[in-house]
């Protein structure tokens, strides 16, 4: 008798019931056959896991960097901040010192003179309505600031007061071509007029001829009447040129004025002055030199061959 239809599909069903039985069995005794499938299976597969790892890596690398990128950003610009901001700092702390010491040598001369002064900061530089060289102070009327009083630094002679508002004064410097004052040759009585020049090198007219000016001499202040508006005493300058030409009836000199007027930092400005003229207390110490130390060669002569 013939059933119908194919009996292939009914014969590999009963294979597939019976191996898997088998299998089952093996299993249940202790033989790890599943394992070694695995085993097997994952060997073959291992090599091209690798392969797909190493292929997928520098996009994963991308994709990381993308995401850190706007942090690496932030942390770059943080850090830039940080950077200027020190630099703010150490720019105002150098400022601040450099002020301080300015500060100092200034309070020291007025000390030593009895001046009484009022500390000021400068706070602009440059011409005026009036005047082609001039500072702009930050202390005025209530601090007791008043017009033509002097103004020093610890170098010595600054300007005079020209303007005078209630925080605020206008100096005129005297580099300013208009700027005169009276001075004296310091040790002796020798008097003349200083000129401005527009720079650092002042005109000096002596007005007799009893000493001669020489190179490397010193000037004070001569003072004005109730001392406005010079005190006595303030260093001015040192002479470095001398010219003696032939018919001049007074002789003249170059100065080098003592102060760094493009570097003006802090400033004093004498309100009074003690009834004493300080003379020759204020004249600059001249630098100690140092000594070149000496070194002495013996020379041992060499001793000539003997025949």
């Amino acid at each position: 008798m013939r059933y119908g239809g194919d009996g292939r599909p009914r014969l590999l069903l009963i294979i597939l019931i019976v191996t898997s039985l088998f299998l089952i069995t093996l299993d249940l005794r202790g033989v790890k056959v599943m394992d070694g499938i695995r085993s097997a299976t994952q060997g073959v597969i291992s090599p091209f896991q690798r392969v797909g790892n190493s292929a997928a890596s520098p996009f994963r690398n991308f994709f990381s960097d993308i995401t850190h990128l706007g942090r690496t950003r932030n942390e770059i610009a943080a850090l830039k901040e940080d950077n200027a901001r020190l630099r703010a700092n150490l720019l105002n702390r150098t400022s601040a010192d450099a002020q301080l010491e300015d500060l100092k040598s200034v309070l020291d001369l007025a000390g030593t003179a009895q001046y009484k002064v009022v500390a000021a900061r400068v706070i602009s530089q440059g011409a005026s309505t009036s005047f082609t060289q001039s500072v702009t102070i930050d202390a005025g009327s209530s601090s007791g600031i008043k017009k033509n009083m002097t103004v020093i630094c610890g170098e010595g002679l600054v300007g005079v007061v020209k303007n005078v508002f209630a925080s605020s004064a206008l100096v005129m410097l005297a580099t300013d071509p208009s700027f005169k004052v009276g001075v004296r040759l310091a040790g002796s009585e020798q008097i003349g007029i200083l000129s401005g020049q527009g720079s650092q090198q002042a005109q000096l007219q002596l007005l007799d001829n009893q000493t001669q000016v020489k190179v490397g001499d010193i000037l004070l202040s001569r003072g004005s009447i109730h001392n406005r508006p010079f005190v006595p005493g303030v260093p001015v300058g040192i002479v470095s040129a001398v010219d003696n030409g032939a018919g001049s009836i007074a002789q003249t000199a170059s100065v080098t004025l003592y102060p760094s007027y493009s570097n003006l930092g802090v400033v004093s400005v004498v309100v009074s002055a003690s009834e004493i003229n300080p003379r020759d207390a204020l004249v600059p110490r001249a630098p100690i030199a140092t000594p070149i130390p000496t070194v002495t060669i013996f020379v041992t002569p060499t001793p000539s061959p003997s025949n």
